[in-house]
Order: C-alpha cells, then structure tokens, then sequence
C-alpha cells in the first residue's frame, strides 16, 4: 500500500504533462525567441493568487496584425468575435486545498523558472517540475538558493553570475533584506 501512495505522487502522476491545446501557442517563439515578458499574457501574476490565462484580447493585440488568417488561430478569432474564452486545459495545478499565491513568490525573487522551468524554451509547455509538497518545503527552508532580483523574476536564462556561492550570497542577503519567511508550518499552505 505504501508504494501506491509512493508513486501517486505529483513526481509520479504530473511530470511530463503536456496536454494537447486547443491552440499551439509556442513558447519557444513568444517568450523565447520573441522574449515577450510572462506578465504580458499572465497578466496580473505579479499581483494576484493565480497566474491567468490570456484572454483572445491578449492574443489578438499582436495577430490582429501579424498572422491575422492563420488557421492555427481559428479558436482564438472565434473566442475574440464571441466572448467565450479560449479552452486552454491547465497544465500546473496544485490540489485545492493548497493555498499557493503567486504574487507572493514573484513579489520576493522567486522567478517562474523555478516552478515551470525553462518555459520560454519549450514549444509545448510541460509539467516540468513536481510541485510536491517535499518541493515546496525544501525552497521554504531554504529560500536564499533562489532569490533573485526582483527586476529578473521574468529572466528564465538569468543564472547569478556569481555561481553558486554568488547566488548563497546574495540571496542570503535578499531574504534578510526583504524579511522572507516562508512558512513551514502545514498551516501556511494548508488553509
């Protein structure tokens, strides 16, 4: 029995989720060769629980213009004339009765490639890293390995030019600087 809760385990049953889309959106293109800002489609994860999804009006700032017949946007074009939105299956997805809040993380140097990895490199987003509960706590208990300036939270490729040490060291610094406590307590996540 142990085994089975051993393997049901997001490491197990999420990594390497990469659902077909309704609309193959490239991250490799937008956020990478582009290097469109993750706040610009994920508008208000900088100051809200949940990251959103971009609306067609999004999508549509940039292909009423560019690409505006493209059939792969067919989806969009009809969600943008209707008001319906545009079925994206959600790819990272904690349990509902974990409290994760985005702004808080990003607000305080943790950058989105920590929990979504190389985003900006992938055609097709995956789950990348698990999101388990061991994730969770090991960057709660050890927040200086990825604190960053806040200004690079978007900066997927950014690495400390410091290494490892430069990192331990400024980070360090950012979590006294700017009072990072992350919870450990099951309450600080489980509400």
């Amino acid at each position: 029995m142990a085994g089975v809760f051993y393997y049901l385990t997001p490491k197990y049953t999420r990594v390497g989720y990469a659902p077909v889309q309704p609309v193959p959106f490239s991250h490799l293109i937008h956020a990478g060769q582009l290097g469109l800002d993750c706040r610009y489609c994920h508008t208000g994860v900088d100051r809200a629980n949940t990251s959103g999804i971009p609306a067609a009006q999004t999508c549509m700032n940039c292909h009423s213009i560019i690409k505006p017949q493209s059939p792969l946007l067919a989806v969009v074009r009809q969600s943008y004339a209707t008001g319906e939105p545009v079925p994206w299956v959600k790819i990272h997805q904690v349990p509902d009765f974990v409290y994760f809040n985005h702004a808080a993380h990003l607000n305080r140097g943790v950058s989105c490639v920590e929990c979504h990895g190389r985003v900006d490199q992938m055609v097709t987003v995956r789950h990348e890293k698990s999101l388990s509960m061991e994730f969770c706590i090991d960057c709660h208990r050890a927040p200086q390995t990825v604190v960053r300036p806040a200004a690079l939270v978007t900066n997927l490729g950014w690495q400390h030019p410091g290494g490892p040490a430069g990192q331990l060291r400024d980070g360090t610094r950012f979590v006294h600087d700017w009072k990072i406590k992350p919870p450990q307590s099951c309450s600080g996540c489980h509400r």
